[in-house]
C-alpha cells in the first residue's frame, strides 16, 4: 500500500449517501414478518432469557445476543425492534466496507463500485434484515479492517489511534461470532511480517521501517493481538453474574471448550445444510421464509446474486495474479481476505453448515471483482463499457429478485417462488 497510485477525490460523502441509501431499503417491511422466522427461534429466545439473566444459546459468544437484548429493552419485544439493531449494523457496516476500498486502494470508482456490488450481493441485504448474529460480526470486522488500512497509510501519531480501534472492533467482531478469527489475525501477521523483512532477528528493536514507522512491534502486537482477546473476554461480562450457572472469568478456556463440544454436537442433518465448493458456486439456497404471513404470500430466499457472484471468480484469479505478479497490495489483501475466510470451513469440524456462513468471504469476493472492473475502467479501450454493464447486470439481478429476498407479498401464492427458481438446488 506504499506505492499509492494518482491520487483521487475521497467519495466520503457518496460513501455516506449509499450508506443511508442502503438502510433506506433495509427499513422497507423491517417489521415483516410479524413473527420469529428461520434462525430468529434461536436468538430472539436467548436474548429474552439475557435480560433476564438466564443462560441460553450458550454455544455462540454473546455480543450480539446482548445487542438485541438492549434493542428489546429499549423498544420493547416485537418484530421491529429485534431488526433494528442488524438494520442499523448493515448500514454502517457498508459504509466501513466502503472506507475499507478507499484506504486499501485510494480508487474512487473501486470504492463506489465495491459498496454497490455488496448491498446487491444478496446476502448483506437479507442479513441485514433478520435477527441473527453475523451482521454484528461482518460490520465491526469490517470496521476493524477500515481502521488498519487506514493506519497503514498514516503518520504513526494519528496511525495509533486507528490501531486501537482496529483491536477494539476485532474483539467485538468476535464476540458477535467466531467466523471472524482468520481474518482477525491477518493484521497482527501483516505487520510482524513486513517488520520482520525488513529487520528480521531485530524486529522486536527496530521501530523505523514498514508497516508503520515509529509503532513499536510490541505495542503493535497490544493493539493488535492482546486488546482483542481482553475486549473479547469483556463480552462475557453479564455471564460472569448470572444467578445459577455463572461463567468463571478465570475459566474461559473451559468455557470455549464446552461451547466447541455444543457446536460439534448438531450432527442431525438438515434439509438446508451446505458445503463450502457449493457456496462458491452460488449453487445452495436457504428459505428463510415462504409461507402465507401478514395478508399474503411472502418468502425470503438466501442466495447470492447469481451475476456477481460467478463473476467474481475471474477477478479474484486476477487480485491474486496482479497481487503477486505487479504487487498491488489492495488486491492480494483482498484475495488472501477471501482465501482465509472461506478456507476455515474446508477444515472446520463444524458438521453443520449454511451458506449464510458465505457472507464474509462474498463480500471479499466483491471487493475483488470491484478492483478488477476498476482496473478496466481506468485503462479505458474497447472494454470500457465492461464495467458499467457488470455494475448494471447486478443491479438488475438484485430488482429481479427483491420480492422474493425481501418478504414481499407474492400475488400467485404458494406457486410464485417458482419464478425465481433457476436451479432445481434452489428449491
Amino acid at each position: 500500500m506504499e506505492a499509492a497510485p494518482r491520487r483521487e477525490t475521497d467519495p466520503l460523502a457518496w460513501t455516506a449517501g449509499f450508506a443511508l441509501l442502503f438502510l433506506a431499503l433495509v427499513w422497507h417491511r423491517l417489521g415483516i414478518p410479524s413473527q420469529i422466522y428461520f434462525d430468529e427461534v434461536h436468538y430472539v429466545p436467548a436474548a429474552r432469557k439475557l435480560l433476564q439473566m438466564v443462560p441460553a444459546n450458550t454455544e455462540h459468544p454473546m455480543l450480539g445476543k446482548e445487542i438485541i437484548a438492549a434493542a428489546i429493552a429499549l423498544l420493547g419485544d416485537r418484530p421491529l425492534a429485534w431488526r433494528v439493531p442488524p438494520a442499523l449494523f448493515g448500514a454502517f457496516g457498508l459504509f466501513a466496507f466502503g472506507r475499507l476500498m478507499w484506504w486499501a486502494s485510494l480508487r474512487r470508482f473501486a470504492t463506489l463500485a465495491g459498496m454497490f456490488l455488496v448491498a446487491t450481493s444478496f446476502a448483506w441485504f437479507i442479513q441485514s434484515r433478520i435477527a441473527m448474529l453475523d451482521i454484528f460480526m461482518a460490520a465491526f470486522g469490517m470496521i476493524a479492517l477500515w481502521q488498519f488500512a487506514a493506519a497503514l497509510r498514516l503518520p504513526a501519531r494519528r496511525a495509533r489511534r486507528r490501531l486501537a480501534l482496529c483491536g477494539l472492533c476485532l474483539g467485538l467482531a468476535l464476540g458477535a461470532k467466531w467466523n471472524i478469527a482468520p481474518a482477525a489475525m491477518l493484521p497482527s501477521l501483516t505487520f510482524l511480517a513486513l517488520r520482520c523483512n525488513d529487520h528480521r532477528l531485530r524486529a522486536f528493536t527496530r521501530s523505523d521501517t514498514r508497516p508503520i514507522p515509529g509503532i513499536p512491534l510490541l505495542e503493535a502486537a497490544f493493539w493488535l493481538g492482546l486488546m482483542p482477546l481482553i475486549v473479547y473476554w469483556l463480552t462475557y461480562l453479564p455471564a460472569f453474574f448470572y444467578p445459577q450457572n455463572p461463567v468463571s472469568p478465570w475459566d474461559i478456556v473451559g468455557h470455549h471448550r464446552a461451547m466447541l463440544e455444543l457446536q460439534d454436537s448438531v450432527k442431525k442433518l438438515h434439509p438446508y445444510r451446505s458445503v463450502w465448493y457449493e457456496w462458491v458456486g452460488n449453487w445452495r439456497a436457504i428459505w428463510y421464509l415462504y409461507k402465507a404471513v401478514d395478508g399474503a404470500q411472502r418468502g425470503v430466499l438466501l442466495i447470492g446474486n447469481p451475476f456477481t457472484m460467478l463473476a467474481g471468480l475471474p477477478a479474484l484469479a486476477w487480485c491474486c495474479w496482479a497481487g503477486i505478479r505487479h504487487r498491488r497490495a489492495d488486491a492480494l489483501a483482498f484475495a488472501l481476505l477471501y482465501l482465509v475466510t472461506l478456507g476455515m470451513w474446508l477444515v472446520s469440524t463444524k458438521p453443520i453448515q449454511f451458506y449464510y456462513h458465505y457472507l464474509l468471504p462474498g463480500s471479499f469476493l466483491m471487493a475483488c471483482l470491484a478492483l478488477a472492473l476498476d482496473e478496466i475502467w481506468k485503462k479505458g479501450g474497447k472494454w470500457q463499457w465492461l464495467p458499467a454493464l457488470s455494475l448494471a447486470a447486478a443491479g438488475a439481478m438484485f430488482v429481479w429478485f427483491y420480492p422474493i429476498i425481501s418478504s414481499a407479498g407474492l400475488h400467485e401464492g404458494r406457486a410464485s417462488y417458482v419464478h425465481w427458481m433457476w436451479l432445481h438446488s434452489w428449491r
